[in-house]
C-alpha cells in the first residue's frame, strides 16, 4: 500500500511525528502530501530554537496554532542582552537583524493566530513591551505567558497583563532585569488568580544610561561623606 492511499486523517497523524524540515521535504514529493502540509490542523504547536528558523518556509501560521515557543540558548544571546549603549557597531548590526526577524514574526502571529493559548520566549533579547501588549490584545485566549531572559521587557508588560490578561493563568518573567517589585505587586493586585513567577528578575540590576549611572555614583559618594 502506497502512503498516498491513506486517508487525510492518517496522513496528518503521520506528519505530526516529523520535524518541520522533514514535513517540508515530504510535501515536495506529491500534491497529496502538499495538501497535508498545508492543513492548518497540522500546525497547532510550533517550537523554534533560533531566530534564523523563523525565516524558513517550513511551517504554517494559522488560527489552529495554540502553543508557540521560541527558545534561544546560543552564546550569541549574550550579545543581545548587553545594554544598547555598550554595544559596538558590529554588535548593534547583529542585534538589529534579530530584532526585525523576531518582531516581524510576532506581528504575523498577532495577525494570523488569534487562538494562541501558550507563548514561551526565552533568550529573545529584542522582544519589546509593545510586542507583548499587541499579543495580549490579539490573542484574548492566551493562558500561559513565559518570558525568560528578555531584557527589554519592563513594567509596561506587567501593566499590559493587568489590563488585557483576562484569560491568563500563568505568567513567568524570569531573569528579566528591567522589571520591578512594584510592577509585580501590580499584577498580584489586579490579577490575583494568575500564577506569577519572577525568578531573580526584580533583584537584578536594571539597565541605565551612563549619565544616570554617574549621577548614582555621585549620590553614593555624598552619602559616604555624610
Amino acid at each position: 500500500m502506497h502512503i498516498t492511499q491513506l486517508n487525510h486523517e492518517c496522513l496528518l497523524h503521520l506528519f505530526s511525528f516529523l520535524d518541520k524540515d522533514s514535513r517540508k521535504s515530504l510535501a515536495k514529493t506529491c500534491h497529496t502530501l502538499l495538501e497535508v502540509f498545508r492543513d492548518p490542523l497540522l500546525w497547532s504547536l510550533l517550537n523554534f530554537h533560533s531566530p534564523s528558523e523563523l525565516k524558513k518556509d517550513n511551517f504554517l501560521l494559522g488560527p489552529a496554532l495554540k502553543y508557540l515557543s521560541i527558545c534561544w540558548y546560543s552564546e550569541r544571546v549574550k550579545v543581545c542582552n548587553i545594554e544598547d549603549w555598550m554595544k559596538n557597531h558590529f554588535q548593534k548590526d547583529f542585534c538589529n537583524r534579530h530584532q526585525r526577524t523576531v518582531n516581524d514574526f510576532l506581528l504575523e502571529v498577532c495577525n494570523r493566530c488569534p487562538n494562541l493559548l501558550s507563548l514561551t520566549l526565552s533568550g529573545c533579547g529584542h522582544v519589546t513591551d509593545d510586542c507583548i501588549l499587541l499579543l495580549l490584545k490579539s490573542c484574548p485566549n492566551l493562558r500561559t505567558l513565559k518570558l525568560e531572559n528578555c531584557v527589554r521587557i519592563t513594567d509596561q508588560t506587567l501593566e499590559a497583563v493587568a489590563l488585557h490578561g483576562a484569560s491568563l493563568q500563568t505568567l513567568h518573567v524570569d531573569f528579566c532585569r528591567n522589571i520591578t517589585q512594584t510592577g509585580l505587586e501590580r499584577v498580584r493586585e489586579k490579577r490575583p488568580s494568575v500564577t506569577l513567577r519572577a525568578e531573580r528578575s526584580a533583584n537584578m540590576i536594571p539597565d541605565s544610561k551612563p549619565e544616570k549611572k554617574l549621577m548614582l555614583e555621585k549620590a553614593s559618594r555624598k552619602l559616604v561623606q555624610l
